[in-house]
């Protein structure tokens, strides 16, 4: 099962202010990501804290931790997407 990513239009001019160092880290991380996505790497990465299943408002959300970085995603399997909502230092996230 090969997912693809869909940038939301706040996550990618997120994107775009980072730093070339750091947009080039979380372009190649994310792309890492994409490319193992399945249930059984999905699992691994919750049991490490990679990944956590986020509360509150932002139920249905995943995170996914980047160094001091937090990508939030959403996982939308009839269309085989994740869908990037936010990207931002773990201090402004949320």
């Amino acid at each position: 099962m090969h997912y693809r990513i869909e940038f939301h239009h706040r996550a990618k001019k997120e994107l775009d202010k980072l730093d070339h160092q750091t947009k080039i880290f979380i372009v190649q991380s994310l792309d890492l990501f994409i490319q193992s996505f399945d249930d059984l790497y999905e699992r691994q990465m919750i049991e490490r804290g990679n990944i956590r299943q986020l509360k509150g408002e932002w139920q249905g959300f995943s995170r996914l931790r980047l160094r001091n970085y937090r990508v939030i995603y959403e996982k939308i399997n009839d269309r085989l997407v994740i869908h990037i909502i936010r990207i931002a230092h773990r201090k402004e996230v949320y």
